[in-house]
């Protein structure tokens, strides 16, 4: 742990650094809570329409957890939340509109990040500054320094971050992991991400007044100030460069991040992607299809090789991923237990129907190759090997996850050596992100300082990578 990782919270806030203005708004640190036996964590959920409703439920499973207060720039969204906690008979939170509000409520513990990626960071950032524990939903960063100011800070202010990249806590695909680690497909050299999701067109959207109940100014926070319109709010903003990363930082980054880890590798050395918007006549900004590929001359190993590619539309499965074979994690949703026989086929070549992924057209996971064999997951958690060069069946798993309880553990028991998914090692899979976007946006090649974090020979990809706010949402040099 570092020296400014070990400074005591009193003595940081006798020294008056311990004062950060953020935004025109000033949070004080206070002095670190310890948790009783029954005392229950109290979050905060930021961005509560989609995937930060899902926190909500999770979050309101886990004994040791309150979700105490949510954030949202929408008061529709906020009222309509508010409800459905009434109707499952939860606690009704607090409501706040404005995070800077929100994090000045010293009873809060913890903030559950789930907003537009381009407020991830400086969000993540603003709660590590007030002495909140945060749980930021992947991509962490909409670049690649604000990424790393996050890391800066979480370890300044010796805040448990975890990254929303569930997959680190799935039991599947950790062993299928260990089992890689253990050397059974012998020398491992390539993984290859899938982010295969038939996504159709977002048309366009014309200019429009911002509705009724929604503070604009707030939900474009450190990004230009556009003119209002659907396309560039709810969930389409991940298909424009202001506010998001593509899919291969949507649901990309959690594939990204299994190859990565799989593969047993940091920042890349060189990086290339090509790619493209085909077929549609619509706003998207981000490209549809990409192929990227990332090389990796670790100083005291062999050199390994990560591909990943997005496709939007009609494609093909690869490795049963998506078909169905990956069966395991959906037999509890199917009304099957282990012991039981998988349904028969409807018709020659037809799969299962199991559960979200199965049987879909989506091809969601990662596929590793070695000496000695390969191995796929399906992006959930089960793994399937293949094993010489017979391709024989080898072992297999699977196994679900608690990725919010870990996060609570962790705030409960201040080990952040316990995270699943710590935000250095979110940081790491983002920045190949980044690269890749970079590598397109640009149209060439990028050679990669690990040792550094910067492009070598290149101000405009690094400038790209640096980002650039809106005042006063702006990610501090300091932090």
């Amino acid at each position: 742990m570092s020296k400014e990782s070990e400074v005591n919270r009193r003595d940081f806030l006798k020294t008056g650094a311990g004062l950060a203005a953020l935004g025109g708004i000033t949070f004080m640190t206070h002095p670190e809570r310890v948790f009783g036996a029954n005392d229950r964590v109290r979050v905060a959920v930021c961005g509560v329409r989609g995937r930060g409703w899902d926190h909500v439920k999770e979050l309101s499973k886990i004994p040791q957890a309150e979700v105490a207060a949510f954030c949202d720039v929408d008061e529709n969204v906020l009222a309509e939340r508010l409800k459905q906690m009434e109707q499952k008979s939860l606690p009704k939170p607090q409501t706040y509109i404005d995070v800077r509000k929100l994090l000045e409520d010293k009873s809060i513990d913890a903030i559950s990040i789930a907003t537009p990626n381009h407020w991830h960071s400086l969000m993540a950032i603003w709660g590590c500054q007030a002495g909140k524990d945060v749980y930021v939903e992947k991509p962490c960063s909409h670049n690649w320094w604000e990424g790393r100011q996050l890391v800066r800070a979480a370890n300044k202010y010796n805040r448990i971050v975890q990254h929303g990249t569930q997959s680190r806590s799935s039991v599947g695909v950790s062993e299928g992991v260990q089992k890689m680690r253990d050397g059974l497909l012998g020398d491992l050299y390539l993984s290859r991400g899938l982010c295969y999701k038939w996504r159709d067109t977002i048309g366009r959207a014309p200019e429009e007044p911002v509705p009724a109940g929604v503070n604009y100014d707030l939900w474009t926070g450190p990004a230009p100030m556009k003119p209002f319109t659907r396309n560039r709010f709810h969930y389409n903003w991940h298909w424009i460069w202001d506010t998001g990363n593509g899919d291969m930082g949507n649901q990309g980054i959690h594939e990204m991040d299994v190859a990565r880890w799989g593969l047993g590798v940091t920042f890349p050395n060189k990086v290339s992607a090509v790619g493209g918007h085909f077929m549609f006549d619509d706003d998207q900004e981000t490209p549809n299809t990409l192929l990227a590929a990332f090389q990796f001359d670790p100083p005291n190993g062999k050199r390994k090789m990560l591909e990943f590619e997005v496709r939007h539309w009609i494609t093909n499965h690869e490795a049963g991923i998506g078909t169905g074979e990956f069966h395991s994690a959906a037999l509890p949703a199917a009304g099957l237990t282990a012991a039981e026989p998988k349904p028969k086929k409807e018709r020659p070549g037809a799969a299962p129907k199991l559960g979200p992924e199965a049987g879909t057209h989506n091809t969601i996971g990662n596929i590793f190759y070695g000496s000695k064999g390969c191995m796929a997951m399906d992006g959930y958690d089960s793994y399937k090997t293949w094993m010489g060069k017979e391709m024989t069946p080898g072992p297999e798993g699977h196994g679900g996850e608690h990725h919010f309880a870990n996060f609570i553990d962790c705030v409960r028991s201040r080990k952040k050596e316990d995270l699943r998914a710590p935000i250095e090692e979110g940081h790491i899979s983002c920045t190949l992100v980044h690269l890749a976007n970079a590598s397109y946006i640009l149209g060439r090649v990028l050679n990669f300082d690990p040792s550094t974090e910067q492009v070598i020979g290149d101000d405009e990809a690094n400038q790209l990578l640096r980002g650039a706010y809106r005042a006063p949402y702006v990610v501090p040099e300091e932090v």
